[in-house]
């Protein structure tokens, strides 16, 4: 999509860091982080997390941040990451799941960086792989669409059948209302708007009246469809009520942006571990997005107490 875009920008440290801030930069091992992204930091939703993240690390850690574009191939991310090295960096995030692969590849050439990626493998002492379970995300998310449904049929649009929040939504809408007819189709892309549009098209013909479109690269563009049609939609990794109050009736959120920060933190103070990490409501980096006027009062106190049931206990209901 944006593979074009090799821009290499450098956000700079503001020169005015607070005395009463706890944190400086010399105190812990953090030195300088990376951020490398497939594609874009300006897609609204997965690239534009990552971007956040980093910023957040720079004014809460007070270390300069450097980021790259169009990091899809090892070649690039091996050149990105020696470049990041010459600048002293020694925290770089990769920011998805095709970046554990590489890392594993790359990273014992680097023995002083720590590498961070998504949903992957993270196979050397020196890589984490981050992920969200993301089951209950999409259970939460199914039961406002099964709620809101005058049709009771409602559907999800994934990337691909891995996802958890697939199931997750599939087994809300059921809990929420046992005569729902959940559709279930596949992009088999995280990037292929085209195909998307024509899934989400073939669903509302279908008569689905509330979809998830669980994937960051097509998503916005699906929600732009469903609006035309005045159908619904819940929102996907970032709080999405901006595409539209009466269209996103809610939003699955993962906070991205926090579980850099907490990352970063957790490596500045010796305490990153290397594999493979995962993260849900109880750690504070998900949570449900601002709910439609749409949907009633009621029913969004009903969801806010299971919400808490589930980050205290771990149980659905």
């Amino acid at each position: 999509m944006h593979g074009m875009l090799y821009r290499y920008g450098m956000i700079l440290l503001s020169l005015f860091i607070l005395g009463s801030c706890s944190a400086t930069k010399s105190e812990g091992k953090l030195k300088k982080v990376g951020l490398l992204v497939p594609e874009t930091i300006s897609d609204q939703v997965w690239g534009t997390k990552g971007y956040k993240g980093i910023l957040k690390i720079q004014s809460n850690l007070h270390v300069d941040v450097y980021y790259k574009e169009g990091m899809n191939s090892e070649a690039a991310v091996d050149r990105a990451v020696k470049e990041l090295q010459q600048k002293g960096v020694n925290l770089i995030f990769g920011h998805g799941s095709e970046y554990a692969d590489y890392f594993n590849d790359i990273s014992n050439k680097y023995p002083q960086i720590h590498f961070v990626s998504f949903n992957g493998d993270a196979k050397n002492p020196n890589t984490t792989s981050l992920s969200f379970k993301a089951y209950a995300m999409g259970f939460f998310g199914g039961m406002v669409a099964a709620h809101m449904s005058k049709a009771k049929k409602v559907g999800v649009l994934a990337a691909y059948e891995w996802q958890p929040e697939v199931e997750g939504f599939y087994q809300g809408a059921l809990a929420e209302n046992k005569n729902t007819k959940v559709t279930i189709n596949y992009v088999g892309n995280w990037d292929d708007e085209n195909k998307a549009v024509q899934l989400v098209d073939h669903m509302m013909n279908e008569g689905v009246d509330v979809i998830y479109p669980a994937g960051d690269g097509f998503n916005v563009p699906v929600i732009e469809r469903v609006k035309d049609r005045g159908l619904y939609v819940i929102g996907f990794v970032s709080d999405q009520s901006d595409l539209g109050e009466t269209t996103v009736l809610a939003s699955t959120v993962q906070q991205v942006d926090k579980l850099y920060v907490k990352v970063a933190d957790q490596f500045n103070q010796g305490k990153l571990k290397s594999g493979n990490l995962s993260f849900d409501f109880q750690d504070g980096v998900m949570s449900m997005g601002k709910y439609s006027p749409l949907v009633d009062k009621e029913f969004i106190r009903k969801m806010n107490h299971q919400i808490t049931v589930y980050t205290k206990t771990g149980k659905l209901p």
